[in-house]
């Protein structure tokens, strides 16, 4: 990863007005070193439109807008990580859906504050993220912006007919699955916002993260969990239900069961945390469940299986058993260590309230 953190470090080195190159042109030098990898992609930047052609796939279609102030504060995020997140949380979206992610485009606002070499930075991300996953920018726009840095991204995906997984295709006694560890983009988050006031309170202090690199990347460069896409594949298993955390455990179990109309049961000392985040979580005196249930930005797979699954689910690299579906007059509910049964609820981050 890249942890060469320095706050406000929007350095004023080489500066190109991105006036001089003007709207078009911005967006011929941002995307010109950008390959088409994938023959789903006909004609890419350069036209009024992208040509696609998916044959006898489906098409999956996601959009994700980023607004500085709101998903991002670049006073710690360095332009060339949000880019990168920008691309992997909609690959993410598509990759929940059992699909493969195939074409991105980037739609930005920027303020005069920014010059070209910043977006390039941002774009440098961006094509770093799509060159990993194999995914091709076919498009975009740019305008100028009056309240900072916006970003939309719109991306392409397909899907097989009959593989695609939606949320609402649990059945009653499903296993519940979760891929990697959860909880540890929050704490990244909450340790970036701690230093940031150590930061504003004297200058001169830079931060160390020395031993705690790992929960840093998992809220500045998260990845999105292809393999574990891949892993399904292999084993011939398409999940009845499927979602990518990115507000929180609690409220993707909740959606899934809403939609699907069931209950469900999850057990506390199955949910899978790293030990960087227990760490943290005990420096900033949080409960560690609360945590991993809430924090959201884990990118994680979560999803259903059916019962019979047990066996192969319970071996499988990267993927933890954490419960099981029930019927929906049981209400959701965590199982703590000793037994008991707590109501879950949607506490994960909402952008929309105040």
């Amino acid at each position: 990863m890249w942890l060469g953190i320095n706050f406000f470090s929007m350095e004023k080195q080489q500066r190109t007005e991105i006036s001089s190159l003007g709207e078009f042109g911005l967006i011929k030098h941002l995307t010109e070193h950008f390959e088409l990898k994938n023959p789903s992609s006909i004609k890419g930047v350069g036209d009024d439109a992208a040509i696609l052609d998916y044959k006898d796939k489906q098409t999956l279609v996601t959009t994700d807008l980023l607004l500085e102030g709101i998903h991002f504060d670049l006073t710690y995020v360095p332009l060339m990580h949000l880019g990168y997140k920008s691309a992997i949380v909609n690959f993410s979206d598509i990759y929940a859906m059992n699909g493969m992610p195939k074409q991105i485009t980037v739609s930005l606002g920027v303020s005069k504050r920014f010059s070209v070499e910043d977006i390039e930075t941002l774009y440098a991300g961006i094509k770093l993220a799509c060159d990993r996953y194999g995914v091709d920018l076919v498009g975009g726009d740019t305008s100028a912006s009056m309240t900072g840095l916006t970003i939309s991204i719109t991306c392409l995906g397909e899907g097989e007919k009959g593989k695609i997984v939606c949320r609402d295709g649990a059945k009653n006694t499903d296993l519940i699955c979760v891929s990697g560890d959860l909880g540890a983009a929050y704490m990244g988050l909450l340790l970036l916002e701690r230093e940031k006031k150590v930061f504003a309170s004297d200058n001169a202090i830079q931060p160390d993260f020395a031993g705690k690199e790992y929960i840093i990347e998992r809220q500045l460069k998260p990845e999105s969990r292809k393999e574990i896409i891949e892993s399904l594949e292999r084993i011939k298993v398409v999940p009845t239900s499927m979602m990518d955390i990115s507000d929180g455990l609690s409220s993707e179990l909740l959606h899934i069961c809403k939609q699907s109309k069931l209950g469900c049961r999850v057990y506390e000392d199955r949910i899978p945390i790293d030990y960087q985040t227990a760490l943290m979580a005990e420096e900033f005196n949080m409960n560690l469940t609360t945590v991993a249930l809430n924090g959201g930005e884990d990118y994680e797979l979560l999803f259903t299986v059916p019962l019979e699954m047990n066996d192969v689910f319970q071996n499988l690299p990267g993927i933890k058993v954490i419960g099981h579906t029930t019927d929906e007059s049981l209400g959701c509910c965590l199982i703590t260590r000793d037994g008991q049964e707590i109501s879950l609820k949607a506490q994960g981050w909402n952008s929309l309230e105040k």
